[in-house]
């Protein structure tokens, strides 16, 4: 069942969907769902209105990922591979796993591509009009021993043309210095559907805020980036929303025409050819990263990507 919520003057009303009340100071209303949040054996399923959105997979080839991700259109918006195997799809960058996150230069080691981060713990599993999933996790060098911890807070949501999903991490340096280097492989990443992607010629595109379009927009920082393109016979698009909020925002983004979706805010020497964007945590510290998906019918413009990020960048982070 569907729920309006007003939000505006009137904020936090909420009437039935099929009624529809009109009065002055309206400014907004927000078709919400219900979503539910349930264990799974691979980790956690969360659906909207009884039907699949997302898996949250406690591994994948020594990550957790998100796998698979469904739009509104009720396709999948990444690709399957390495997950499983799909008709026409290329099966190149088997760490590309739909969505996950990792950067490839911590201490020395890639946890990119090839070094494990292990889930830890579900913290929260919560149902509602807002999911939400909450985990701890450890990243692990190649004796198994643990060199930095990260808390996910993920938030699943969905309106009447859009579904959303929010991603904050904190990573905090437990158990001495943590050092990011400057690289342009990382850090919060999608690999979309082939379909979508430029380089399939089907109508697929890459637009950032500034108005950069396709590789123009690689290696540049935005506030946020989307990713249009056909699924079947309807365009799709997937913005990624980088909040004010954030380490180092507004990020560089490392986003490709074969379909790979990454924002990395580390990166600088690689994407810019000067400086450098190493970071250290000293032992004890912190930084946080925070995005939205924003999963939407139709292009840039038709799925108001600007429109729902200047929402997003008004929220408080949780």
């Amino acid at each position: 069942m569907y729920t309006i919520t007003v939000v505006g003057r009137f904020s936090g009303v909420r009437i039935p969907a099929l009624v529809i009340l009109l009065w002055a100071g309206f400014q907004t209303v927000r078709v919400m769902a219900q979503v539910d949040v349930k264990e799974s054996e691979r980790g956690a399923i969360v659906t909207i209105n009884g039907e699949l959105f997302t898996e949250y997979w406690r591994e994948f080839n020594g990550t957790p990922i998100l796998w698979p991700i469904i739009g509104p259109t009720g396709k999948p918006v990444t690709r399957h591979f390495p997950m499983a195997k799909f008709p026409g799809e290329r099966e190149d960058h088997p760490h590309h796993r739909s969505l996950w996150f990792g950067h490839g230069d911590v201490n020395g080691l890639s946890y990119w591509d090839r070094d494990r981060i292990r889930h830890c713990e579900f913290e929260l599993l919560e149902s509602g009009p807002v999911g939400k999933i909450i985990t701890r996790n450890e990243w692990l060098d190649r004796e198994g021993k643990t060199i930095c911890e990260d808390r996910r807070i993920l938030r699943f949501g969905a309106e009447e043309s859009a579904r959303w999903i929010d991603f904050v991490i904190t990573i905090t340096a437990r158990y001495g210095p943590v050092r990011f280097g400057d690289t342009k492989e990382g850090t919060f990443a999608l690999r979309v559907a082939e379909t979508i992607k430029v380089d399939a010629k089907r109508g697929g595109r890459i637009v950032n805020a500034d108005g950069l379009v396709d590789q123009a927009a690689w290696g540049k920082k935005a506030s946020w980036v989307d990713y249009y393109g056909p699924i079947d016979d309807e365009i799709v698009g997937i913005a990624v929303m980088n909040h004010p909020a954030s380490f180092r925002y507004p990020t560089f983004w490392h986003v490709r025409t074969y379909g790979l979706f990454a924002a990395n805010p580390f990166g600088q020497h690689d994407f810019t050819g000067n400086g450098d964007g190493s970071f250290e945590l000293k032992e004890g510290e912190s930084i946080r990263l925070a995005y939205r998906i924003w999963i939407h019918r139709g292009d840039t413009e038709s799925g108001e990507v600007a429109r729902a990020y200047e929402r997003y960048a008004s929220e408080p982070l949780p």
